[in-house]
This record gives C-alpha cells, sequence and structure tokens, in this order.
C-alpha cells in the first residue's frame, strides 16, 4: 500500500508517518499544504491518501477540496479524510460522486492504532469507513418525520453501523446476530425509508448519508 499523508501539523504528520511505516506501510511522500498534496499525488500516484480537513493558508476546507480535486485527477484513488471535530457538510460533500474508497474518520481515532489501521485498509481496498460520532450526529439532527421513528432500536443500530461502512458479516459479528438477521433488518430499514437496496457496501452508505444529510438541511432551512 503506497500512502500520501497531507497534514499541516509537522508533529501528527511525522507520527502518522512513523505509525504507518512501523506497519511495514509505504509512506512514499507527506505534504504541508493542499498544493504540495496535489504534487505528490500526481508524481507517486499512491493507493491511498490521509488528508486533514483544515489546511493553510485559510484553514477552513482546503483539504475537502484537495481530496475531491486528487480523486479527479486519479479515479479510484482510496482517501481518508482526518477531522479534529466532526463536520458533517464536509462529511457528506465529499461524498456527493459516491462513498467507494473514502473514509472520514476522527484525529483522536488513530491512537486507536488497530481501529485506525482497519479503517485505512478498507479505504484502499475501496470500503468505506465513516467514524461512529459522524454516523450519531446525522442520526440525531435528522428531522423525526424522515422515517426514522419508524425504526426499531435493533434497526436503528445496524443503519449507524452501515453507515460506518460495515458489511453484513461485520454487523452480525458486533451484534452477535445472524447475518440473516442482518439482511432481514436491512430490507425493512430500506423500506422504511425509501431507499432501494444495493448489494455494494459503498453504495448503501453513501445512500443513507446522503437521505440523512438531506433530510438534516432540509429541517434547517424549514426552521429557518
Amino acid at each position: 500500500m503506497r500512502i500520501v499523508i497531507a497534514e499541516d501539523d509537522s508533529l501528527l504528520r511525522e507520527g502518522l508517518a512513523a505509525l504507518l511505516r512501523a506497519e511495514s506501510l509505504d509512506v512514499v511522500a507527506t505534504a504541508h499544504d493542499a498544493p504540495s498534496f496535489l504534487e505528490a499525488v500526481k508524481i507517486h500516484r499512491p493507493d491511498v491518501a490521509l488528508v486533514d480537513v483544515r489546511m493553510p493558508p485559510t484553514h477552513t476546507d482546503e483539504g475537502i477540496v484537495a481530496a475531491v480535486e486528487a480523486r479527479r485527477r486519479q479515479p479510484g484513488l482510496g482517501v481518508l479524510v482526518l477531522s479534529a471535530y466532526v463536520e458533517q457538510a464536509f462529511a457528506t460533500d465529499l461524498m456527493v460522486a459516491g462513498a467507494a474508497g473514502l473514509g472520514y474518520l476522527l484525529k483522536e481515532r488513530v491512537g486507536r492504532v488497530e481501529s485506525f489501521l482497519d479503517a485505512l485498509h478498507r479505504v484502499a481496498e475501496g470500503g468505506t469507513a465513516i467514524d461512529p460520532e459522524v454516523v450519531a450526529q446525522l442520526l440525531t439532527t435528522t428531522r423525526p418525520d424522515a422515517g426514522l421513528d419508524r425504526l426499531t432500536p435493533r434497526e436503528t443500530e445496524v443503519l449507524a453501523l452501515m453507515a460506518e461502512g460495515l458489511g453484513n458479516a461485520a454487523i452480525a459479528d458486533r451484534l452477535v446476530v445472524t447475518e440473516g438477521a442482518v439482511h432481514k433488518h436491512i430490507r425493512s430499514i430500506f423500506a422504511k425509508l425509501d431507499l432501494a437496496p444495493a448489494e455494494q457496501t459503498d453504495r448503501r452508505v453513501a445512500a443513507v448519508l446522503r437521505h440523512l444529510d438531506h433530510e438534516r438541511r432540509s429541517g434547517a432551512g424549514l426552521g429557518s
């Protein structure tokens, strides 16, 4: 796995590089801002990029903009975005064109090395890894009439795990139920949310996130 790291905090940048190299992963380049990140992607053609949301010069959305541009220039590039705190709009905007090979994690998750590496591998292989805190905030800020109120507690659990990027087998393991039970819950979830089921995990995650974000935005508009 060839990796490029884009992070303006030099301590975190070098710490990430050291961590990944200790796991025998190939960090081919590091960058401190968006232009140098895009140049590194052009030169090294990595499999996956770790990108900070906020980068110089304005420390707003440079990382997200650069990540979108990097994927436009190199289709199939896996991107794992790191953020200091939940920024829902950035998480969903990044996935507008599809969630395959995309991840969004809080920086605090990096310290949980095993789960961090699992997310990185999942993204590099074309999967999805969404931070549970992002999922939780999307769920709790959605309007009550969005259909979520019709979900059972177990279906809500399954939906949250789906949005994190877990497949049916992983969800079954987490909840200690059979895959058949998970499949039944997912069919019910899609029916209640008026979403057509899809076989690929990344597509159903993108559909769920887009649906939740649409309802969140609509709810905000109604209250303004």
